[in-house]
């Protein structure tokens, strides 16, 4: 949770995820939080804009996109998602929801983000849930796919925040 909030827990599709990154949390937290310069260093992200200024805070609000694999559910090829920042602890937790909408396809998803510093550097779990028709007619189908972008946002996150914890300057 983030100050209190998960996700949801009525959610048929789910994953859980984490691992311990080896750089300072600051670097971690930086990374994370600085959304406009997630396509640097996600692969899957084709786009990403703040929709307000200044550090990511609480009501703070950001569109992404992302390519989706092939399936059954939908004719969609990528998502348009817009996500706002409903809890947010500095250094601790982030919270946001928002819809992912894509060709005939709409997922209310809920996404919670943990960072505690441990030895050696920073344990970094996520949670997150999907509602919506598409995803709950083939729950094992969208299971499979949240879990692959959650494991691929986290190797990404892991492998960029240990090779630039080094650096003194910015990755930007």
């Amino acid at each position: 949770t983030c100050r209190g909030e998960g996700v949801d827990p009525d959610a048929r599709v789910r994953h859980r995820t984490e691992t311990v990154i080896h750089a300072p949390l600051k670097t971690v937290w930086r990374l994370q939080t600085d959304v406009e310069h997630w396509p640097a260093w996600q692969s899957p992200v084709e786009s990403a804009e703040r929709l307000d200024h200044g550090p990511l805070r609480q009501g703070s609000a950001f569109r992404w996109t992302t390519p989706i694999p092939p399936n059954p559910a939908t004719d969609a090829t990528s998502l348009d998602i817009t996500s706002t920042v409903r809890q947010l602890r500095h250094d601790s937790c982030i919270r946001w929801t928002g819809p992912a909408i894509g060709d005939g396809l709409r997922i209310e998803g809920i996404h919670v983000w943990t960072f505690t510093r441990v030895r050696g550097g920073v344990l970094v779990r996520t949670e997150e849930t999907h509602t919506g028709d598409q995803v709950e007619a083939d729950v094992p189908a969208a299971t499979e796919m949240l879990a692959t972008g959650l494991e691929a946002w986290l190797r990404d996150l892991k492998t960029t925040a240990e090779a630039h914890s080094h650096l003194p300057i910015s990755i930007r």
